[in-house]
């Protein structure tokens, strides 16, 4: 549905209210290019693209009850969450936190919104309880990481299925898109709850690879290896590696890696927030990266960014454990 097209910015911006939430708009200089809002699909979720056709600067204070995805199509930009430039192409907001951008006049943008709601019945449904809070996602997607990548490029295909004769003629199909999008959100990017989801207990795995999994989430911060996940999975190392590479596609080393940089990242986002403190080889070192150059290169390759710049301070002179 088209919500606006035209020059006129006042217009453009009323009709975003409409649809969001109240929010500051500063217009930038230059004569005024067509601008466009559209509404793509509204059912469980929403998603919208719009194009200001002027620079502006938006601040959207705190957000209420819901998660804001940008989805940047064209243009160049930037958005801040809680008061910090996001370094990741694609970025995530939600209820509580502030969000700002500011845009090019060629912008244009993909915006996914979540309601509140939707993610926490996600998390309740692989934890039995809903969460006490809004999750608090890390602001930027890391595309490098092949599963995000295929949720980014889900999303954008969710804006093609929209105007195709199917999504007209079978709102079950819109419905299994939207529980794709939702849950494959809450599983891949990185939030404060991620250690209370039960990832270990995906049934299409098997069961030696759930319970070696679990192992490593419970573990994550002691001096464990590939023999000793194998025995708590109850089969030989030769075994598990077969099982991870044929049910994950990963091998239980590479899976191990992965849970002790996520429980970094949630340290050093705590650190960037103000409730903890601590350098980043210290963060690292007590997940259990000894190599600390080895270690950055892992996280960057994961995150997209230096484990100094996630903890707030891009300029650390720590600086082994940001060159690798």
């Amino acid at each position: 549905m088209l919500l606006y097209e035209g020059n006129d910015v006042e217009a453009l911006d009323e009709a975003v209210t409409g649809e969001f939430s109240p929010h500051g708009l500063r217009v930038g200089r230059g004569e005024p290019g067509p601008g466009r809002f559209r509404r793509l699909h509204r059912r469980g979720l929403a998603l919208y693209e719009l194009r200001w056709g002027v620079p502006v600067e938006v601040a959207a204070g705190e957000l209420p009850d819901f998660y804001n995805v940008h989805l940047p199509l064209a243009g160049a930009g930037s958005v801040r969450v809680a008061g910090r430039e996001v370094t990741s192409p694609c970025s995530i907001a939600g209820p509580g936190t502030t969000l700002g951008m500011s845009l090019a006049a060629g912008s244009d943008t993909l915006i996914l919104f979540l309601p509140q709601a939707a993610v926490d019945a996600a998390v309740t449904t692989q934890t039995g309880e809903p969460p006490a809070a809004a999750l608090r996602f890390d602001p930027g997607f890391a595309d490098a990481d092949p599963a995000v990548a295929a949720w980014l490029a889900t999303a954008r295909a969710f804006a093609a299925f929209t105007a195709s004769p199917l999504a007209a003629r079978s709102p079950l199909a819109a419905a299994h898109f939207e529980q794709v999008l939702v849950h494959g959100l809450v599983d891949l990017q990185p939030h404060d709850h991620r250690t209370a989801l039960p990832a270990h207990a995906h049934p299409a795995l098997p069961r030696a690879v759930r319970r070696a999994m679990a192992y490593c989430e419970e573990h994550a911060g002691e001096p464990i290896s590939v023999a000793d996940m194998a025995a708590a999975a109850r089969v030989s190392p030769r075994t598990l590696q077969d099982r991870f590479r044929a049910g994950f596609g990963t091998t239980p080393g590479a899976y191990l890696r992965r849970v002790r940089l996520d429980r970094v990242h949630q340290d050093l986002l705590r650190i960037a927030g103000g409730s903890a403190s601590g350098t980043v080889a210290e963060v690292a070192t007590r997940w259990g990266f000894t190599h600390l150059s080895r270690f950055a290169a892992y996280y960057r390759e994961v995150y997209g960014q230096p484990p100094s710049r996630t903890a707030g301070h891009p300029f650390s002179a720590d600086r082994s454990a940001e060159n690798g």
